[in-house]
């Protein structure tokens, strides 16, 4: 019988069950007081669905109203999703499902807070160290490159290799189901957020090359059923534990460099920041479905995304598609036996070409900001040493290559993987890069491929 025959009845309880979660969709959502009819469509052509943390507003020379980031970059150029999106209307552009493409929870990362024990260093505080006068430090505990988060591709994206995969009537409830069954294959789609983007479209072409199958993503019956023989629900109930709500966190994340480093760690935020790690979630999504939570009170019961279990194996060569911002890895035998969206390169700093090899995997790293070899971040100009953290600039993994100063590695803004591009380097979610580095051992290949 194929994998994914109908069981409709499993199929309406599992459906009904994550939808008594979901709050009204009646509810109108604003940004900036205007109903939201914006959207931000980035250079590369993705629609963004946050404001950048430190974006400020500019015009461009055509005298549209752009999202740039402290540098000058453009991120993003706001227009009217009415005029951006073809008939139907963009209500129904996703096909009905009144959640797709609003935001009605921003950028939520330093809005919420468990126990602070960190916070922003003053100037005086600050070990600014001459470049002359500092070794360059050897440790395998530290990454080397500048992944800037916010490093717009301004060139536009190759046509698509696979048809475009268009759903049918599906509910934001019916799309986190097809992301968590991929996720539990293995395929990552990336932060689960009950989004069809390119990254779950990426996920589900990556199934078929593992398995062989082909995928309807239409068919939620079939979807529901394996899940149910995969570890159940896509939403499970998840207690609060006193360790969830002490932390430790910080009070929130400079952009400056040199306060970063004068910091002990660059911890999580906030409880849900963690949570939304640990299950593989954006932390606006987490929020969305446990309406009016405090995630602070240990003992509280919330919904969160139940992913399965970590993907284990040995990885004997790694495939790093830049066009497809998609990173493969591969068994000795050369099955497909996991595969991640990532952010590879950019316009103006593009990764390597060709087969490079893992040298070193350094988990927890911190990270060495020299402006000698890595671009000059705001008015730093001394190597200043930045301690470790899921929200330092490599997140929690660091896996060097033999090309010197390049790696794959994890992020502070998972949210952003695929979306944006790197410095050169091979960006994943801190999830994403953790499962990869515990199958990885040096040695093992990396194929830069366009």
């Amino acid at each position: 019988m194929n994998r994914f025959a109908i069981s409709g009845l499993s199929a309406a309880v599992a459906l009904l069950a994550f939808a008594a979660v979901a709050p009204s969709a009646d509810a109108q959502q604003f940004y900036n007081g205007r109903q939201r009819d914006i959207i931000f469509v980035a250079p590369n052509g993705d629609i963004l669905d946050y404001v950048p943390s430190g974006a400020a507003y500019a015009r461009d020379r055509r005298g549209n109203r752009v999202l740039v980031d402290p540098y000058g970059n453009v991120i993003a150029t706001e227009m009217r999703a009415s005029g951006y999106y073809p008939r139907p209307p963009v209500r129904d552009a996703y096909n009905g499902d009144p959640y797709y493409g609003d935001d009605p929870y921003g950028d939520t990362r330093y809005s919420e807070r468990g126990a602070v024990t960190g916070s922003i260093p003053r100037d005086g505080q600050i070990d600014r160290q001459p470049l002359d006068d500092q070794p360059y430090p050897q440790s395998d505990d530290y990454a080397s490159i500048e992944p800037n988060p916010q490093a717009p591709d301004v060139m536009q994206p190759k046509p698509p290799q696979e048809p475009v995969i268009t759903l049918k009537n599906k509910s934001k409830s019916e799309i986190v189901a097809l992301q968590v069954f991929l996720d539990r294959a293995g395929v990552s789609p990336g932060a689960i957020d009950g989004h069809m983007g390119a990254n779950v479209t990426k996920a589900i072409y990556a199934y078929q090359q593992m398995t062989g199958e082909t995928l309807d993503p239409n068919n939620t019956d079939a979807i529901l059923e394996q899940l149910r023989m995969t570890g159940g629900l896509p939403l499970v109930s998840y207690t609060i534990t006193p360790a969830d709500a002490a932390g430790p966190y910080v009070a929130e994340i400079p952009e400056d460099y040199a306060h970063k480093a004068a910091m002990s760690s660059l911890s999580y935020t906030s409880t849900t920041e963690a949570l939304a790690e640990r299950f593989h979630m954006d932390e606006g999504f987490l929020k969305e479905i446990n309406p009016g939570v405090d995630f602070t009170v240990p003992g509280t019961i919330i919904k969160v995304v139940n992913p399965g279990d970590v993907k284990s194996g040995s990885v004997a060569r790694i495939v790093a598609d830049k066009g497809r911002k998609q990173v493969f890895a591969y068994d000795n035998a050369g099955n497909l036996i996991a595969a991640y969206p990532a952010s590879i390169g950019s316009t103006d700093t593009p990764s390597p070409s060709g087969t490079v090899t893992v040298e070193r995997v350094a988990f927890n790293p911190g990270y060495t900001y020299n402006p000698k070899i890595n671009f000059q971040q705001g008015a730093n100009d001394k190597i200043l040493n930045i301690p470790p953290g899921p929200n330092g600039p490599v997140g929690t993994v660091w896996m060097a290559l033999s090309k010197p100063t390049y790696g794959i590695h994890g992020t502070p803004e998972p949210s952003k993987i695929g979306r944006t591009q790197s410095h050169g380097c091979i960006r994943l979610t801190n999830w994403d890069a953790t499962e990869l580095a515990k199958m990885v051992k040096p040695g093992v290949t990396v194929e830069f491929v366009d």
